[in-house]
């Protein structure tokens, strides 16, 4: 047990310490002391630090694991030790960052909100002398989705009102600073659009009850938001009241005692910590210990396996002949994504307004001369989990596909497929925001369906190819006829890659025969 301690134990808490101290302090200075980029929230408190503690997870934790017996009837319990340090690392990492943001905050007193644009920034304010317009506001509504299969419909309504010094300023004066309500509701995605609308009119009928009987001048003091979501929402309703120029600073008002600002966050922190450091404690008293890794690890020696692994893992992600256009086509989807994360569009997840801004499918604007939004729709993606799946689907299919049809049949295929994919969607669907590869993909195993039923790959694996890709594209489809997922997109590639398929047949079949010859 001692050697278990020494070398995964006591790393992992040192990792967790200089994970949870170390990016926290970054996290302070350059995101909130010193303000130098200007990244959103979900970025700096949850889409670094999940990438940080996977970093650390897998490439510094994780071959630690190789003195423990791992080893199981049907591969190993790497991946889980894996992922469940992971986790371990992450919790308590993303409860900092919401900490740092409230217990730094300072509170400033001002007199006037005139003040606010003459004093230092701060994150809190109080207020003397105000008078908050509810008669002229600005408002917008704005829809997300999310879960992973997009099961779930958030809705938004922002409301701005326009703050002053006193009553008379509403006349010739232009507000300092704008106040912020929200009101939000989920709903499910799997409702028709009639049942969908009927849910939004019942929800903003009882936002207007609310706000109509609202005191918006209660509060015990003004939260000043920062980059996220929410403060664009918030913009999005300021320039849509037309009687004042728009401006950026956007309040939200507390009604609690500044003190109880972090609430119990801290408490959090070290409770995860030690709740994860627990649990991995158990697991590692668990497995047995494999005596020649302790040995070699002991003794300083490399691991030579897993430099061949970790080889063998570089030279798999280069294009390469026989898989030269999948890769790459899996790096644009990616490198997509990261940019519209960066850009500060989302992270889980992205709004259907920016996806149509990048060229998503989308019919009365398709329809309307807008053709190139058949193709470059299937380069976006509506969040994170609709990336991984459709990304992972990709590369399982691509690894058969590419060497048989060739690089520029396999490509002409996936794009043929995905927009005739896309074209599907907008004839099914009246006014739907459509994005993503699994049109092309469902292409793709279209594809592949028809090869494996014309016989053309060896017996011994087309079962198996056939029942898992048979599994695959019935789930999605289930999925899809639940609501919240594009079935039309998937159908439609689905038929036209198996059509190509069964045309494509004999001459794969005498090219596959040629080669068996030879």
């Amino acid at each position: 047990m001692k050697d278990k301690i020494n070398l995964l134990f006591k790393p992992f808490i040192l990792t967790l310490i200089g994970l949870t101290v170390g990016y926290t302090f970054l996290h302070w200075i350059l995101f909130i002391e010193l303000d130098l980029f200007q990244l959103k929230e979900i970025i700096t408190n949850f889409g670094i630090p999940v990438v940080l503690t996977g970093l650390a997870a897998w490439f510094l934790l994780r071959p630690r694991f190789k003195i423990l017996n791992l080893e199981a009837k049907r591969g190993n319990w790497r991946d889980f030790y894996s992922f469940i340090i992971w986790i371990a690392l992450t919790i308590p990492l993303i409860i900092a960052q919401e900490y740092i943001v409230t217990a730094t905050g300072k509170l400033a007193e001002l007199n006037s909100i005139n003040e606010i644009n003459k004093t230092a920034k701060s994150k809190f304010y109080t207020l003397k002398k105000f008078y908050i317009d509810k008669k002229v506001i600005g408002v917008h509504s704005a829809f997300d989705v999310s879960g992973k299969h997009s099961e779930s419909l958030n809705m938004h309504i922002y409301i701005t009102l326009p703050i002053f010094a006193s009553v008379g300023d509403t006349s010739n004066v232009e507000p300092a600073a704008w106040l912020g309500i929200e009101y939000s509701a989920k709903i499910s995605n799997r409702l028709g659009q009639n049942e969908k609308e009927e849910k939004y009119e019942a929800f903003a009928n009882e936002s207007q009850k609310d706000f109509d009987s609202k005191n918006v001048a209660e509060f015990v003091y003004l939260d000043r938001l920062n980059h996220s979501d929410k403060r664009e929402g918030f913009i999005a309703a300021i320039k849509a009241n037309k009687r004042y120029k728009p401006s950026d600073i956007v309040l939200e008002a507390v009604n609690q005692p500044f003190e109880a600002r972090n609430g119990n966050k801290l408490a959090w922190i070290f409770g995860s910590s030690l709740i994860g450091s627990i649990i991995w404690l158990i697991m590692l008293i668990i497995p047995k210990i494999d005596k020649q890794q302790l040995n070699r690890i002991k003794e300083g020696k490399p691991d030579k396996k897993a430099k061949e692994e970790w080889r063998d893992f570089i030279e798999f992600l280069k294009p390469k002949e026989g898989f030269f256009v999948t890769p790459i086509l899996i790096y644009i989807n990616i490198g997509i994504y990261i940019v519209m994360a960066v850009m500060g569009l989302g992270f889980i997840s992205f709004k259907g307004q920016d996806l149509l801004q990048w060229g998503a499918n989308y019919g009365p604007l398709t329809k309307s001369s807008e053709w190139w939004r058949l193709l470059t729709s299937i380069f976006l993606h509506g969040g994170l989990m609709h990336l991984l799946a459709n990304m992972y689907g990709l590369l399982f299919v691509g690894v058969f596909l590419e060497p048989l049809l060739g690089r520029a049949k396999y490509l002409t295929i996936y794009m043929f497929t995905g927009i005739l994919a896309s074209v599907a969607s907008i004839w099914w669907y009246d006014a739907t925001v459509s994005v993503g590869a699994s049109g092309a993909i469902f292409g793709l195993y279209g594809l592949f369906l028809a090869l494996l039923l014309t016989k053309i790959f060896p017996p011994d694996i087309a079962k198996s190819f056939l029942i898992s890709t048979a599994i695959f594209v019935g789930f999605n489809l289930l999925m899809g006829l639940t609501g919240g997922i594009d079935n039309a997109a998937h159908i439609g590639g689905l038929l036209s890659g198996f059509v190509i398929g069964l045309i494509l047949y004999p001459t794969i079949k005498k090219h596959t025969e040629n080669e068996t010859l030879e």
